[in-house]
């Protein structure tokens, strides 16, 4: 079953069966949980299966016995609603869900200008926010006492990766990007810090929009520098345009990317001979070179359910809804939100979670509600992702950085 524009999807029986007159019986209950997400349009590879994600963590929970909170059981219900990665479509979502299905808890979120546009209000409303791949610095710096972030912010991997290219030996590097998107420009600012320390330099900064396809004219202009390397940060489809017309143009130096997306996104635009020898650097998200037993688990059964593997950055929202189970049991409570969002700063990392988290104080959330993972360096090797070490990265003291921003 796919999610369209508008959908509600019961992952539980919605009739409780009551036994009056029994001791002992008590009534199921359902606890509805909303997804505001993209499923349609050029964000849909991050926005849909986060949207699946929680679909399917929900039925898993609901499988094992609901979540137990006091003497009741729970069932959860998703309902989700298409945010189209746009700011108003976003705060049209989150007030549907809100003011009218009565909603108070809320995931998803893979792109950081809606997510900022629900950041915005969420304080100041009965209900927990808790955002998924979005990497906007800022939605963790607004000291929002009801949000959560499963992903790390964009400058905290763009500064490992700066490190890592620079390690490679090379000196010269061109970035290709959507630098209009303030998270994307703000990897290649913490990029260009740690690339320089390490004696390179970026030559040129060349943008194109998110719904560009033909990249020539910005990879024309890049070839006739003579770059050791191209940094691509950007949506999938458009970074697999431009690793292919890269390759059309004959361009000889080494490809670096920001994009997350899996195997078959990519692969609906360039081939794996175009692809071949691209590095991803990112969080360290799923594949299954770099997953624990429950990235495996996770990869199985998604692409047993959808039919389709999983995008990299899928499980923020898988684990979201773990986290979210967990914090409702610890709170005791469905009603008072402000109990679960601090029962969220509190947590331990949930054992069910897909991502690799660098805890805080032994907490998944940081003061901040921001969570953190190990950076990853990935390479695309005869048609896969591969994961091929780890990057410098140093949560601790980026937390206590995030923490002094406003």
């Amino acid at each position: 079953m796919k999610f369209t524009t508008v959908m509600k999807t019961s992952l539980a029986a919605l009739a409780a069966v009551t036994l009056s007159g029994t001791a002992g019986w008590t009534a199921e209950k359902t606890l509805d949980i909303g997804v505001s997400d993209a499923l349609t349009g050029g964000a849909a590879v991050y926005g849909l299966p986060q949207a699946n994600a929680v679909k399917m963590a929900a039925e898993e929970i609901n499988a094992a016995g609901g979540v137990q909170v006091g003497e009741d059981t729970y069932m959860l219900n998703v309902i989700a609603y298409d945010d189209k990665a746009n700011p108003t479509e976003a705060s049209n979502s989150v007030r549907k869900l809100l003011d009218r299905d009565g909603v108070k808890y809320i995931l998803g979120f893979c792109c950081s200008g809606a997510t900022g546009a629900v950041a915005s209000f969420i304080e100041n409303e009965d209900a927990v926010m808790l955002v998924g791949n979005a990497a906007e610095r800022s939605i963790t710096t607004r000291e929002i006492p009801n949000l959560v972030r499963t992903r790390p912010p964009a400058d905290y991997t763009g500064a490992a990766a700066g490190t890592f290219v620079a390690q490679q030996g090379h000196k010269r590097v061109a970035v290709l990007g959507a630098l209009e998107v303030s998270f994307y420009a703000s990897y290649v600012d913490a990029f260009e810090a740690e690339f320089i320390k390490g004696g390179g330099e970026i030559i040129t900064r060349e943008v194109f929009a998110s719904k560009d396809r033909d990249m020539t004219p910005q990879l024309t202009k890049i070839r006739a520098l003579k770059p050791d390397a191209i940094l691509v940060v950007g949506y999938v489809e458009p970074a697999a345009f431009i690793y292919r017309q890269s390759v059309e143009l004959g361009i000889d130096a080494a490809r670096y990317g920001f994009t997350s997306g899996s195997e078959e996104q990519f692969l609906r635009v360039a081939t794996t001979e175009q692809m071949e020898g691209v590095w991803d650097l990112r969080p360290t998200e799923l594949t299954l070179l770099s997953a624990s037993a429950s990235g495996i688990a996770y990869h199985a059964n998604y692409s047993e359910k959808f039919g389709i593997s999983p995008s990299p950055s899928s499980p923020y929202a898988y684990d979201q809804t773990y986290a979210l189970k967990d914090a409702l049991e610890a709170a005791g409570t469905v009603e008072d939100t402000a109990a679960v969002a601090a029962a969220l700063r509190e947590l331990p990392v949930p054992t069910e979670a897909v991502m690799q988290y660098l805890p805080i104080d032994n907490k998944m959330f940081d003061e901040n509600g921001q969570a953190y993972t190990s950076n990853g360096a990935f390479q695309w090797r005869d048609g896969n992702w591969v994961f091929v070490q780890d990057l410098p990265s140093d949560p601790a003291a980026y937390s206590a950085f995030l923490s002094t921003l406003d």
